[in-house]
């Protein structure tokens, strides 16, 4: 799951999760293992070898492990943008680290509410928001939003949070707890986890896999998912409509199976 970007008073009903926080703290055990894994998603996510030429967005960029990574697979660009200032300084340590003096990849404080913010932008070939605009506060505004960041012909890649209709509702009474106060978070976290930590270790074990799907951190991610506010989600097939009725084609589709977690699209705006 990827870090928020939302405005401040673009929600209702509870605190917002510190994404930026979270994120710094996976730095401290960012590596090179899951600098590769990342590279690995990108390029089976995208169906590429290579960013060659490409200008890449990061529209919501979190850690900023996925402006890395396609610094590293040779893009043209890498445009990298928060809402969260410490997610932006999250971002802003990894280029330091690994790309410093770097002009083509650029890191800044934005919203993907803030339209204006992303016409100054302009377009790009891919667009990568995994994990990020269910946590806006306003998922469809900031999915129209979005839109308009996308070159012809080119590619966006979106994670969204899988509607459960009950379990959804219960997930979202537990985010607001978890962020509610000290004590109502540590009761959170020893209620579930044991479940979401022995259910992804399963997961890893079954898998062979030694690290998590793009490089994430096995705690660090439990904690996102269970202070991941603000939080909405949607079935596959909403997102699919909203996108197409926007000119979009739907290339790739990856879903969590109706389970908790998210469904990720690929989907590539028609040519003018």
């Amino acid at each position: 799951m990827n870090a928020n970007d939302a405005s401040a008073d673009g929600f209702e009903g509870g605190r917002r999760f510190a994404f930026g926080r979270n994120w710094s703290r996976f730095l401290l055990g960012l590596t090179d293992e899951r600098i590769c894994a990342a590279e690995q998603s990108l390029r089976e996510t995208l169906g590429i070898t290579t960013l060659l030429g490409k200008r890449f967005l990061d529209a919501g960029s979190g850690s900023g492990l996925f402006s890395l990574a396609a610094m590293n697979l040779g893009a043209a660009a890498v445009h990298s943008f928060d809402y969260d200032p410490q997610s932006v300084a999250c971002t802003d340590e990894l280029k330091r680290r690994f790309h410093a003096g770097e002009t083509r990849w650029r890191v800044e404080q934005g919203s993907v509410l803030d339209t204006a913010y992303l016409s100054r932008l302009g377009q790009f070939d891919v667009v990568y928001s995994w994990g990020v605009l269910h946590h806006t506060g306003s998922m469809y505004e900031a999915c129209a939003n979005i839109c308009q960041s996308v070159a012809a012909d080119g590619t966006l890649v979106i994670a969204i949070y899988n509607d459960q209709g009950p379990l959804t509702k219960y997930w979202t009474h537990v985010k607001r707890a978890y962020n509610a106060n000290a004590v109502t978070r540590a009761l959170v976290v020893a209620v579930h986890a044991p479940y979401l930590l022995g259910l992804r270790w399963l997961v890893r074990a079954a898998t062979g896999r030694r690290t998590l799907e793009r490089g994430m951190s096995l705690w660090r991610d439990m904690l996102d998912w269970l202070g991941g506010y603000p939080f909405e989600a949607a079935k596959p097939e909403a997102i699919f409509h909203f996108f197409r009725e926007r000119g979009f084609v739907l290339e790739r589709l990856r879903t969590c199976g109706g389970r908790m977690g998210c469904n990720e699209f690929v989907l590539r705006r028609r040519g003018q």
